[in-house]
């Protein structure tokens, strides 16, 4: 009988011992688990020009590749603060900044189709001008650790001539949009505002160098 209680304390103590262990190990788990990331977009829809036909002296354009700085580049958020720099914990944008950046500026040509035609990749020989733009600036800017930071966004722009490749104008945009408060949804939307008026600003100069 005293066995019999014995061995049935020592079941119940492995037992306890087991289920203990196991709250610890799912304790870790726990910890270990990744934070959820939530994503984000930019420069998504813009509002089309209804009464803007395509004019005859309209340019047929084609866009080269966009290119963004390396630490711009991917999902990932950029923070700058002085001479640090750092990624935004917790967010990422949807897709590749950079491809975002082409889908907005793509998008604002066609709701401006009076002056300029933004041809397709696979239109050979459509094309007279080559808009060349390379975004040198795409950070969320802070003037000191936790304050409200400012998006900023800096592009070079070239106007190149078809066939002779000569460069006939070039110009640097720089947008500078406050977030409303530090918060991951306010500096998203700093960035898409910055980057819809960088854009139409683009295409407002790409109209005119065509010319």
């Amino acid at each position: 009988m005293i066995c019999a209680l014995l061995n049935a304390k020592t079941r119940i103590a492995a037992i306890a011992s087991v289920g203990a262990l196991s709250v610890a190990l799912s304790g870790c788990a726990l910890l270990s688990s990744p934070k959820p990331v939530q994503t984000y977009r930019f420069g998504g829809d813009v509002t089309e020009a209804a009464d803007l036909a395509p004019s005859a002296r309209q340019v047929a354009v084609a866009l080269r590749r966009i290119d963004f700085p390396e630490a711009s580049k991917g999902d990932r958020i950029l923070g700058v603060t002085g001479t640090e720099a750092a990624y935004v914990a917790g967010a990422r944008w949807i897709s590749p900044a950079e491809v975002l950046f082409n889908d907005a500026l793509e998008a604002a040509f066609m709701a401006r189709p009076d002056r300029v035609r933004l041809i397709g990749r696979g239109e050979v020989g459509a094309a007279t001008r080559v808009l060349s733009l390379d975004v040198t600036t795409f950070e969320a800017r802070y003037a000191y650790a936790d304050a409200v930071p400012t998006a900023v966004i800096t592009a070079r722009a070239r106007m190149v001539q078809l066939p002779e490749r000569s460069v006939t104008s070039e110009r640097v945009f720089t947008v500078s949009q406050p977030a409303t408060e530090n918060r991951v949804s306010a500096i998203v939307a700093a960035f898409d505002i910055a980057t819809r008026d960088l854009n139409t600003q683009v295409v407002e100069w790409t109209a005119g160098a065509t010319n």
